[in-house]
């Protein structure tokens, strides 16, 4: 039985290389993957890169998937952070054994849920995202990927090659 992955989106402004980088690794190791946001259809990324959020994620099971990952981007700030559906998800997910893992400002949307909470995580190097990990007694760590057997975070563009490969890894 193939794996498994749902790659969750803001509904406008995901980063392109975050999205489209994991999600190559993922297909080329043969596990199926699911974009899905919190609307469906065509969605433009902050280059104007277009992804298709084929499901809203709130309307899945947490259980029917091996791997969920919070995409970064502008968007994900705005829209993910401060949505209740998304931390009720995460937590489900990781409740049900599903790996949970963020990267960029989708690390901090994971870090949000409490689930990292004593732990370290990485994500985009700059104060606004790092002092929410703070915020969420989460001790950021300067590397491409932090990865927990149950939670695996990645810094943003340069790290998006490295973090599908963490994926891709923790799915074997």
């Amino acid at each position: 039985m193939s794996k498994k992955a749902l790659l969750i989106i803001p509904p406008e402004r995901f980063n392109e290389d975050e999205l489209f980088h994991p999600k190559e690794q993922l297909e080329a190791a043969g596990i199926e993957v699911t974009i899905a946001s919190t609307v469906t259809g065509e969605i433009t990324g902050d280059y104007e890169g277009k992804a298709t959020s084929t499901a809203i994620f709130s309307e899945l099971s947490p259980a029917d998937f091996d791997a969920i990952s919070v995409i970064g981007g502008s968007g994900t700030n705005d829209h993910l952070w401060p949505n209740q559906a998304l931390q009720a998800f995460l937590k489900q997910a990781h409740q049900d054994k599903v790996l949970v893992s963020g990267i960029c400002a989708g690390a901090v949307a994971v870090a949000k849920t409490g689930l990292l909470a004593g732990r370290e995580a990485t994500c985009y190097p700059i104060d606004l995202q790092k002092n929410e990990l703070a915020a969420n007694d989460v001790t950021y760590v300067e590397q491409h990927v932090v990865a927990h057997s149950d939670v695996i975070t990645g810094d943003g563009p340069s790290g998006a090659i490295e973090f599908g490969k963490s994926l891709v890894h923790a799915l074997r």
